[in-house]
């Protein structure tokens, strides 16, 4: 198959494929693409092969392979992310590809895990750039300077972090193929005030129903961990733990006001689980004992519990608001696992002995 660069002044870009990519970052790129006008090719490793996403959305047979496609014929390179670069990464084919379009000058664009396949080819040295936070040191490894961006350009390099990112990375790269600005109705990659989600949402992207759903979910869990902690604060005797479970519930209660102020402005409101979540935990916690120890694991608990769902949260939507928020939350909580952690440690070397868990919160663990 010949991809030669047709008369009609289209730009060309081609797109990478491999199985269990994060879907929306194949989805979103490759509509804005097209909608734009762009003539977009989809480049495998295996021609007769169906890829499909890591979370079911997509299925895709690609039009030819990097091993027979000509980086020069192309103006620009797409690399999705999840766990597609690993595999693109493996084909030296689809890594030379790469490097050629970077070293002719062509734009490339990464998102998310995207850059494992640039640190592959050993592209990333002394540019600056971003990716996944859990790619982080690697690209630092690679020489790269890591920058915690939503969008970093460098030269012909655009990358940018996760799905809430897409729609301002999918802007950057349509503006920088000779299709931006006002005219057609996209905002300034820059533009912090833009709801970035409708146009993710346009492009296939999580839709406002889908985003309410994710802001409610973190909002329960959060109802649900402001109760328990009041509880665990009532019943501990320990003056240190209990200055950390009020810091702690301090910061439920901005977490509480990020996620309400940002449903009423998408037009959501609270689902019922949310409304409910902090009876729940009354019954919950009514239930455990009175240790200070078992209060301690009990509250360790519910934050491991909150550090796996909100990190899920945090890269399953493609509105950047809401990532933000989730983030945020994910933060606090890995801070406060660690403070409480340190303290539980501490008592345990002064010889207080934790509680062999049968029954409640604390056999979860």
């Amino acid at each position: 198959m010949s991809y030669q660069n047709n008369h009609s002044g289209k730009k060309k870009v081609a797109i990478l494929i491999e199985n269990d990519v994060e879907d929306a970052e194949f989805t979103i790129p490759c509509n804005g693409l097209k909608q734009a006008g762009m003539d977009v090719v989809v480049l495998g490793s295996r021609m007769n092969e169906k890829y499909k996403g890591k979370r079911g959305r997509v299925s895709v047979q690609p039009d030819g392979t990097t091993t027979e496609a000509i980086a020069s014929e192309f103006d620009a390179v797409v690399i999705p992310g999840g766990m597609a670069p690993d595999k693109m990464r493996r084909n030296p084919n689809t890594v030379s590809f790469v490097q050629e379009a970077m070293q002719q000058g062509k734009l490339v664009a990464a998102v998310c895990h995207g850059p494992q396949l640039l640190i592959e080819g050993d592209l990333l040295r002394d540019r600056r750039a971003t990716g996944f936070v859990a790619i982080r040191r690697d690209m630092i490894n690679a020489g790269a300077n890591y920058q915690d961006e939503a969008l970093v350009v460098d030269g012909n390099l655009i990358t940018s972090r996760e799905p809430g990112d897409l729609a301002i990375f999918t802007t950057a790269i349509l503006s920088r193929l000779g299709y931006g600005g006002k005219d057609v109705a996209l905002p300034e990659e820059t533009d912090t005030n833009a709801e970035w989600w409708k146009i993710a949402d346009a492009w296939g992207g999580s839709t406002k129903g889908e985003i309410a759903k994710g802001l409610n979910t973190a909002l329960s869990g959060e109802r649900y961990s402001l109760e328990a902690l009041e509880k665990y604060y009532e019943k501990e005797s320990n003056t240190q733990a209990k200055v950390i479970f009020q810091e702690m519930m301090a910061k439920k209660q901005r977490h509480i006001e990020l996620l309400e102020t940002y449903l009423n402005r998408v037009g959501e409101k609270p689902s019922l689980a949310a409304n409910i979540a902090n009876q729940y935990a009354k019954v919950k916690t009514a239930m455990s004992g009175s240790d200070d120890i078992y209060q301690m694991r009990c509250a360790l608990g519910d934050l491991q519990t909150g550090i796996g769902d909100i990190g899920n949260l945090s890269a399953m939507f493609t509105d950047p608001v809401a990532t933000a928020i989730f983030k945020e939350i994910y933060r606090d909580l890995v801070k406060d696992e660690q403070r409480l952690v340190e303290l539980y440690r501490t008592l345990q070397s002064a010889g207080v002995q934790s509680p062999k868990p049968t029954t409640g919160a604390a056999a979860s663990m």
